[in-house]
């Protein structure tokens, strides 16, 4: 099951990080004037809702205090209209809140997606799906909490605190004094639950990413699951992870649950300290009683204010914590990329020559020593070796899905790390044993090859290959619907597809690594002549296991250890009775051919 990615997880717990901030306000830049409206509707709101307040105050240590019928329904008339007014505003800010935060997540996951397709495949050989989920789900929605919600919401707390506490020090600056000197109990009390509500919150996050990763992992091998009637064992493992993050929540929501409430409970506390003081101060004529009443009214205004901001404080650690984790896939560095002087690769021949080339999937391990041969346009190179000696790292360098650590691939005598990879990618087709197929028709996924393809042009493919009729049998023809990774179809159907799909991209470089390994011997039969036409005037690259696919190379390529011990054609390789002929024979008393 999934384990954190150490290189994933937060090596530092800290509380707010303004850069991090900046750069989440970033990108409200192209939303300028959407922005600025919703900040002058905030800016407004913070000064009207202390105002609210001090009028209700005013209106009855005023007017009612003085039983002027007039000039208390002029009073409560003003204080209508005010209130009327804050919550118009209320209304507005709300909702050019939802429409900036909509547009901040939109560009925020379209530029993560933007950049996973940029990143080369050892990243994604290293990273589990789940986790990348959940950078674009839960991580970027609570970057939509912090942009929608807490800046803003947290600015009107922060005016009405300020206002009102301006205002108190007006009707009483002795009385304020008192207030002021509540301070440090609220400082020490936010600066405790600070770093434990910044872990709590972190550690949430990372547990939620695995489940994530865990269940995109369970659904991915559920074949492997149920066929080795893993669900008890699986289920179990899961369920200690939904454990674990159901205490990671109660942990941070238990913390959360005693600092709010703490921080409301000191509120009414200094209530009750300043309606002793202030009512002493009222009996003993040292201030007016309407002065103490706008006092405490502001005061409670003030005071309602810190739990308000102590919540979305907690918002915003939540916030933080999920913009530190897109950004930091965000700063991934891709092991390598085109350099800024790359050059578009012009039409090609299709020679390929690996030049002394040495490759490691990690550093210090290496999978190809020192390898070098030639394939000249139009030639068909196989290579054959035991499971793990380098074949497949071949034809992924070939294809530059990775760069060699020393040496160099040539193509038509450019090197592959100076030109751009879409101009080599467009004139180099592959079918592996994989042959993944997206959700859609069978015809979409056949034009991925060519998107401007007409239907005609892809059946015309089919009929080259002799598939047609295969893909005329399915229950919609072209039309069939393919499930997620071409659930519906059988491993034969989806390899067909994806040798249509090669042949209508009409590549100069072809790459067949275990093509023909999910496919029958009837069908793989019927394939063996279009296969042919299909490697014909192209270079092409041939894994297989089943030797019987390679006989007619025009080179073979023997791997051990990811060196080159044998080269030749099958039929001389055969007559040095060395490592291929050992292989080959193995491989017709086991099977597949009478000899």
């Amino acid at each position: 099951m999934s384990q954190a990615n150490s290189t994933d997880s937060d090596a530092e717990q800290r509380p707010l990080d303004f850069a991090v901030i900046r750069r989440v306000f970033a990108y409200t830049l192209p939303y300028a004037r959407l922005r600025n409206a919703l900040i002058f509707l905030v800016v407004t709101r913070a000064v009207l809702t202390p105002l609210v307040t001090w009028s209700i105050a005013a209106v009855i240590s005023g007017p009612i205090a003085r039983q002027n019928v007039h000039e208390t329904v002029l009073g409560v008339i003003g204080f209508i209209t005010l209130a009327a007014v804050t919550e118009v505003g209320y209304v507005y800010r709300a909702r050019l809140a939802l429409r900036l935060g909509e547009a901040v997540v939109h560009d925020l996951r379209n530029q993560v997606y933007a950049h996973l397709l940029t990143l080369p495949m050892s990243f994604f050989k290293r990273t589990q799906v789940g986790r990348l989920i959940g950078r674009v789900t839960s991580d970027v929605d609570a970057v939509r909490v912090g942009v929608q919600d807490v800046a803003f919401v947290s600015t009107v707390q922060a005016g009405n605190l300020l206002i009102s506490a301006a205002l108190m020090s007006y009707y009483d600056w002795k009385l304020f004094l008192v207030v002021l000197t509540m301070a440090p109990a609220l400082w020490l009390l936010i600066r405790h639950f600070r770093a434990k509500l910044s872990a709590a919150y972190r550690a949430q996050q990372e547990s939620f990413s695995r489940v994530t990763a865990t269940l995109a992992e369970s659904v991915h091998g559920i074949r492997e699951i149920q066929g080795f009637v893993r669900q008890d064992v699986n289920g179990g493992l899961f369920g200690q992870l939904i454990y674990d993050h159901s205490k990671y929540n109660m942990g941070a929501a238990r913390s959360s649950a005693i600092f709010l409430p703490l921080l409301e409970l000191n509120g009414q506390l200094f209530l009750a300290i300043l309606l002793v003081v202030g009512g002493y101060q009222a009996l003993s004529h040292e201030v007016p009683l309407q002065a103490l009443i706008q006092f405490l009214f502001l005061s409670n205004a003030f005071f309602t204010a810190i739990p308000n901001l102590g919540n979305q404080y907690n918002q915003a650690l939540t916030a933080m914590a999920g913009a530190e984790r897109v950004f930091r896939l965000l700063d991934v560095v891709p092991d390598w990329q085109d350099p800024p002087d790359a050059v578009a690769l012009p039409p090609i021949t299709g020679r390929v020559e690996f030049r002394n080339v040495s490759f490691g999937y990690v550093p210090n391990q290496t999978v190809l020593s020192d390898l070098s041969f030639v394939a000249e346009p139009g030639m068909t190179v196989a290579l054959v070796g035991l499971t793990g000696s380098g074949k497949s790292s071949v034809v992924n360098l070939a294809a530059k899905l990775y760069l060699p650590s020393a040496g160099a691939v040539l193509v038509d005598g450019h090197d592959i790390a100076g030109i751009t990879s879409a101009s080599l990618h467009q004139q180099i087709a592959s079918v592996t044993q994989d042959n993944f197929l997206f959700s859609g028709t069978v015809l979409e996924n056949i034009r991925l090859a060519r998107c401007a393809a007409s239907d005609d042009e892809v059946y015309a493919a089919a009929e080259l290959l002799g598939v047609r009729d295969l893909i005329d049998d399915l229950p919609g023809g072209f039309s069939t619907r393919v499930g997620e990774k071409g659930s519906g179809l059988s491993l034969g159907q989806r390899q067909v597809i994806c040798f249509v799909r090669a042949m209508l991209a009409d590549p100069r470089i072809l790459i067949l690594d275990e093509a023909t390994s999910s496919v029958d011997a009837l069908t793989e039969a019927r394939l063996q002549g279009a296969l042919a036409k299909l490697l014909r005037g192209r270079t092409s690259f041939v894994v297989a296991h089943r030797l019987s696919t390679i006989r007619h190379a025009d080179l073979v390529l023997v791997l051990d250890h990811g060196q080159i011990v044998e080269r030749g054609t099958h039929a001389a390789l055969l007559s040095k009775a060395g490592r291929y002929a050992s292989m080959y024979r193995q491989f017709v008393s086991s099977v597949e051919l009478p000899g």
